[in-house]
């Protein structure tokens, strides 16, 4: 299971993040807000553990920016604010759930284990979802948050592909597989005319579509 833990205070961090690396999770860290973003982006974190009191940009703005963007992954807000007041903004702001300073280990532990048990049952309830955007596994349609893209057949064949591994590539032959089944008498450079057009409608939903010479194509979060 891949985390990514945001704190600030250097000993509560490695703290943290050895104590749940023995216990068998992957724990990227990152101690300022200006870079937390980026770091969210690139490791595609199951769990974000997210501090409110950070340098450079405060947690609650990383984690509105994290929501605008569509950056899904269940967060675990830590820290010592206390009052009802700064959880309600927390979780208004998009958090899943909230854990003061200090805190026990094995609760720290079971309230992330819950959070990604609950994203999981959400996934498989609807479909893959990355940036906001979602496959319905039914009736193969896509949307962005809750309004359906208006893609051409192929297109959506396309993205429904990406989605499924987003962050991974995915080879050029495969994905003309499942874009152009059955039609032979088309030429595999068909699938980059379908690329091209799938790009430019993605262009305002925060996800991009990366070209990989000799290896395929990749669905990213924008930034990262």
């Amino acid at each position: 299971m891949k985390l990514l833990l945001v704190e600030d205070d250097p000993a509560m961090r490695t703290t943290v993040q050895r104590a749940l690396e023995r216990r068998g999770f992957q724990v990227a860290a990152c101690g300022d807000g200006s870079r937390a973003l980026d770091r969210w982006r690139a490791a595609l974190p199951e769990a974000v553990l997210l501090d409110l009191s950070l340098p450079g940009i405060d947690g609650l703005r990383v984690l509105e920016q994290a929501r605008a963007e569509g950056l899904a992954a269940p967060v675990l807000v830590l820290t010592a604010r206390g009052t009802v007041g700064d959880r309600v903004l927390g979780l208004n702001t998009g958090a899943d759930d909230y854990l003061a300073k200090p805190f026990d280990l094995d609760e720290l532990e079971a309230r992330i284990r819950a959070l990604v048990r609950r994203a999981g049952a959400n996934t498989a309830a609807g479909a893959p979802a990355f940036c906001g955007l979602r496959a319905d596994a039914d009736s193969g349609a896509v949307y962005f948050h809750h309004a359906p893209l208006e893609l051409a057949p192929r297109e959506a064949a396309l993205l429904r592909a990406l989605l499924a591994r987003p962050g991974h590539a995915v080879a050029k032959e495969r994905l003309f597989e499942l874009v152009f089944p059955g039609e032979p008498e088309v030429q595999v450079e068909a699938i980059e005319v379908v690329a091209y057009r799938l790009r430019r409608k993605l262009a305002d939903t925060g996800a991009q579509l990366v070209t990989l010479r000799g290896l395929g194509y990749l669905l990213k979060a924008g930034g990262a």
